[in-house]
């Protein structure tokens, strides 16, 4: 793990914040791809590649900020958008990633449900790779394994300081390669006959399903809503069940209208 890759002077190259514009990058580039073979809106994706992008980290820091640290950073308030400090929640990232979106596709009268499916596996691809900035950077961690199987953190990064030298489960190892397994799958459904919609209602099933059981190895928070899950867990259920709706209802409107 190698949280500073290099040095330019005296300013420090991340490898937490290289590895997260790498994955925007590469996200943008498969979206064009998929939308450059669906034969319609490429012109718009490195657009709504900023912009979704830029979007993300910030949802994705704020979720973080208000829902599982605000008990420091409500004395800290300087430090909200210290992204480099670690804390970023990829459920966040989604939504205001989707709303950013949808606003850009509704302004430019893009066919909001068609664009949602090509950006499906794109997003996925990115929170892959973005996983491997958790890694590197010592964030996302897992909770202890109890035994000698598990991931030892340098002295420098988070879960070191939270847990020391007890082998953690690799929660975003293991995420990260549930994410490029949905992403096949995507590609694989996207070849098929399909109702407009449905790819990004699977996407968000797949990988609220992933998220909700992995919750159960992650070791960087621990508190409970209502005794039982966690705010991520309890953010699946909803998000999975939404899905799921819209993902049967999609299917019965156009059977029978």
């Amino acid at each position: 793990m190698h949280q500073y890759l290099f040095y330019i002077g005296d300013f420090p190259i991340r490898a937490y914040g290289l590895i997260l514009s790498i994955s925007i990058i590469l996200a943008t580039g498969i979206g064009y791809y998929l939308a450059k073979q669906d034969g319609r809106y490429h012109q718009h994706v490195v657009d709504l590649g900023i912009y979704c992008g830029l979007s993300g980290l910030l949802g994705a820091r704020l979720w973080d900020v208000f829902f599982f640290d605000w008990e420091y950073y409500q004395d800290h308030l300087t430090e909200i958008l210290n992204v480099w400090q670690g804390g970023m929640a990829i459920q966040g990232g989604i939504i205001l990633g989707v709303i950013t979106g949808v606003l850009y596709c509704h302004y430019h009268k893009i066919d909001i449900l068609a664009m949602m499916d090509i950006a499906a596996p794109a997003i996925v691809f990115g929170q892959g790779l973005g996983r491997c900035a958790n890694l590197l950077h010592g964030d996302a961690f897992g909770a202890p394994t109890g035994s000698s199987f598990g991931i030892l953190y340098p002295p420098s990064t988070l879960a070191y300081h939270t847990y020391g030298t007890q082998p953690l489960w690799p929660a975003e190892i293991w995420e990260g390669q549930l994410d490029f397994v949905i992403f096949a799958i995507l590609l694989l459904f996207r070849a098929f006959p399909h109702i407009k919609g449905q790819a990004f209602a699977l996407y968000v099933m797949l990988y609220s399903l992933a998220r909700f059981f992995l919750e159960y190895l992650r070791g960087d928070y621990t508190g409970l809503i209502l005794g039982m899950f966690k705010s991520a867990q309890m953010t699946s259920i909803v998000a999975f069940v939404i899905a799921l709706s819209c993902f049967a209802g999609l299917y019965f409107f156009k059977r029978t209208r």
